[in-house]
């Protein structure tokens, strides 16, 4: 009989030659097990999904409730939906004035095509500028905006108009114009190994865009909802975008994702043609239902306001090994940086075999990810921290 492992290699599809091939059998708070029993510190959350662990009761308990009173029963934008409007009242409560109006979709991908297409209708241009060594999605219009050519060069021709800006070189913003429909960039470059602006880059960026009237898209699919010590990392850096792309943690563990603008933004894809815009599951009500139990126990607790303590003890538990160059964070996202490319693979994979997952980045070869659950407990920070600097030592140690 083929094993479950066989299975999966053999039917579900693959985004690489060497998967982890973790077989999960459940997972709870901060931890994951496999079939075997192991427990394994998520020291990655699904990249930022899992921000209140896994399967938290609460958000167990608004799932179930609503599953008792309907699923889908009509493509989004069509039925009114209790849990649609709920969420959007209590999420709109915590933003700037100028955020009037949400989008529902599905994934981080989906919000960056619906806000490319919303600034194209609406501002009647095309060009868009992009940072380097951004990642916005996979989908073919996200992927245009890709730096990295390797990444993308089987695609090709992707969508035209397209231009690269350095994040956090003030030089660049020349190549913003009059013909420019939006500036897309991250809050924080997250693929880039976690950079954060510097100089105020983001207020320049944004009188910028104002200057010429272009829309500027902040991408906190990342970074948003406590991630980085406030709910939205935009706040922490006192400016407000034209949209606002949402997604990953929103959802409490479902799927689930948004642009916000103001209305006579958002509007613009309504007429001219009606329909500028449509999706299925986006809104999907039982997500929506998690993602308002997600937002109310971040609102109503400590998790927020405890990020930058716990992003203070685990500098202070990495950064002094001999082989950690630095360790670059916004909160609990959180980048190590290894003094020498070799020991970063046996790093990752000794911890891995510690019982601690912890991930690479797409556009830095010298870093592995941290990004724990936001309820993890100093006790729990401790013992994971501990266990990586267990692997630090074994990747140390293969080249002494």
């Amino acid at each position: 009989m083929i094993s479950l492992r066989g299975l999966y290699l053999s039917q579900v599809g693959q985004t690489s030659d060497l998967p982890l091939l973790l077989e999960i059998d459940r997972a709870e708070g901060v931890y994951i097990y496999d079939i075997h029993g192991k427990r394994y510190f998520d020291m990655n959350s699904g990249i930022a999904v899992s921000s209140l662990g896994h399967c938290h009761p609460k958000v167990i308990k608004a799932i179930r409730k609503q599953t008792e009173r309907y699923m889908h029963t009509m493509v989004y934008g069509e039925h009114i939906q209790a849990p649609q409007v709920v969420f959007a009242e209590r999420l709109l409560a915590q933003l700037a004035d100028n955020f009037e109006s949400i989008y529902y979709l599905m994934s981080g991908t989906e919000a960056t095509e619906l806000a490319l297409k919303i600034a194209k209708k609406y501002t009647g241009r095309y060009e868009i500028v992009v940072c380097r060594n951004a990642y916005h999605g996979s989908s073919h219009g996200a992927e245009s905006l890709r730096s990295d050519v390797n990444y993308k060069q089987s695609y090709l021709p992707l969508l035209p108009g397209i231009k690269h800006i350095d994040f956090n070189n003030e030089d660049d913003f020349t190549d913003i114009s009059c013909r420019t429909a939006c500036v897309i960039c991250e809050a924080i470059q997250g693929e880039a190994g976690v950079i954060g602006p510097k100089n105020e880059y983001l207020k320049k960026l944004r009188i910028r865009c104002s200057e010429v009237g272009a829309l500027l898209i902040i991408d906190e699919i990342q970074t948003g909802f406590g991630r980085t010590g406030s709910l939205f990392a935009h706040q922490k850096f006192k400016i407000n975008p034209d949209l606002l792309l949402i997604g990953k943690a929103m959802g409490g563990g479902m799927p689930l994702s948004g642009v916000i603008g103001s209305r006579k933004i958002m509007e613009s894809i309504v007429r001219n043609p009606a329909l500028g815009h449509i999706t299925t599951f986006g809104g999907h009500p039982v997500s929506c239902a998690a993602a308002d139990a997600a937002l109310e126990i971040l609102l109503s607790g400590n998790i927020i306001s405890e990020v930058k303590e716990k992003e203070k003890f685990i500098l202070q538990k990495l950064t002094t090994h001999p082989i950690v160059k630095e360790v670059r964070s916004q909160g609990l996202m959180m980048a190590v940086e290894i003094t020498k490319r070799k020991y970063l693979k046996h790093a990752v994979s000794k911890a891995f075999e510690l019982g601690v997952l912890v991930d690479w980045f797409l556009f830095n070869n010298r870093s592995f990810r941290l990004a724990p659950p936001l309820i993890i407990s100093k006790s729990e920070l401790d013992r994971a921290c501990d266990l990586l600097l267990e692997a630090l030592d074994y990747a140390k140690a293969q080249y002494n």
